[in-house]
């Protein structure tokens, strides 16, 4: 597993590590208007899968922004950010700052995602940052766990390989 700090604390991540290669577990999360979406709901599309504590903090709010920008001009790449606020709290989070690119996803019903993808903090009961990029064959191209979950990952690395994922 991932070794993973918060505010310098260790913590514990539940789930499996999701590495380059693998097949790109399912998982079940909340659009914003409450209905499931799974990752076949993309199926077919290269996914840029941002993950974050919570949207309303300054990182998190920085990321999203950042690929909010980088998914205008990627083709035929979907941003999704995942994270563990309430499906209301991230709709009005992306209505009051313009996001219209990347959808938000919640994953506070039972943290399917970040069991899936091993980024689950277990003493937080929030997401760890990381960043995934899937193909359209559902494989995992591009993984990074931000050691430290209050530092930003690495936005140039992550675009790059959403833009050569096929």
């Amino acid at each position: 597993m991932a070794t993973i700090t918060f505010k310098g604390n260790p913590v514990t991540l539940l789930g499996n590590e999701v590495k380059v290669g693998d097949q790109a577990p399912d998982f079940t999360v909340l659009a914003n208007d409450l209905s499931e979406v799974t990752l076949q709901d993309s199926k077919g599309s290269v996914r840029l899968i941002s993950v974050v504590p919570s949207i309303d903090t300054g990182v998190c709010d920085a990321q999203t922004r950042r690929f909010n920008e980088e998914a205008a001009k990627l083709d035929n790449v979907k941003v999704l950010t995942v994270s563990v606020d309430l499906p209301f709290a991230q709709k009005r989070w992306c209505g009051a700052n313009g996001i219209d690119n990347v959808q938000t996803l919640s994953d506070h019903r039972d943290l399917s995602f970040g069991e899936a993808y091993g980024v689950a903090i277990q003493e937080l009961r929030l997401l760890a940052r990381a960043v995934f990029v899937v193909d359209s064959n559902d494989k995992v191209t591009y993984a990074e766990y931000v050691s430290e979950a209050t530092n930003h990952p690495d936005y140039e690395a992550a675009v790059q390989a959403a833009g050569q994922a096929k």
